[in-house]
């Protein structure tokens, strides 16, 4: 890509990061909904949203339809806010962790673990680092969309620990006790639990209720 071409691109970011933050904090500058339509339609983007934009007088353009416009054009480039722009994700993937920490002395890990944001990976994302130092993302690391929804934020980041877990250890848990067999996180009725495949599929616990549901199992 040329110097040129970067510049632009750069600053298609930087406007798509204002139209946002706009609409984020209830503060949307039309201009910058008309700058980025312009931009957009130079590279080529000639969605609905950008023509009806460049097409019109801003002038004219509501303030409730510019802002469904801005919503528009965001959804047409796939922006993602990230961790950065959205913090509040960050906020419910470090909830999920204090959760999935309570299933994890089943590992025989101790200490309270830290999610870790890898800026070197693409798409930036999550991943874990336990008390002792290790890097839990063999398996991948949860993206910041997935954070928009608790359970999904939850179900996601067990996956990744479970299945990074596995690659480190070799050993497959957690096990249920009546198929043997192991189990794998899932999101099941509205929530994030551990699911049995064996006999049509049961849950064996909520994720981070590990400790209770085996002990329970182990009762006469």
């Amino acid at each position: 890509m040329s110097d040129t071409g970067a510049e632009c691109e750069g600053a298609i970011e930087q406007l798509e990061r204002r139209v946002y933050l706009g609409l984020r904090e209830d503060d949307l500058d039309p201009r910058d909904v008309v700058d980025l339509a312009c931009g957009l339609l130079d590279w080529f983007h000639c969605t609905d949203a950008v023509l009806e934009v460049v097409e019109r007088n801003p002038a004219e353009i509501p303030p409730a339809e510019m802002t469904l416009l801005a919503r528009r054009l965001l959804d047409d480039v796939g922006f993602d806010p990230g961790f950065e722009l959205a913090p509040e994700r960050l906020e419910t993937l470090r909830a999920a962790l204090r959760i999935v920490a309570r299933d994890l002395p089943l590992w025989g890990i101790e200490g309270e673990p830290e999610i870790e944001i890898l800026e070197d990976w693409f798409p930036v994302g999550a991943g874990v680092r336990l008390a002792g130092g290790e890097r839990l993302n063999w398996a991948g690391h949860v993206l910041p969309s997935m954070c928009d929804d608790a359970t999904v934020a939850l179900t996601a980041l067990a996956i990744m620990v479970q299945e990074s877990l596995l690659e480190w250890t070799w050993r497959v848990r957690p096990v249920c006790p009546d198929h043997g067999l192991g189990v794998h996180g899932s999101q099941r009725d509205g929530a994030a639990v551990w699911w049995c495949t064996a006999d049509g599929g049961h849950v064996l616990a909520l994720v981070g209720e590990l400790a209770r549901a085996l002990g329970d199992r182990r009762r006469p």
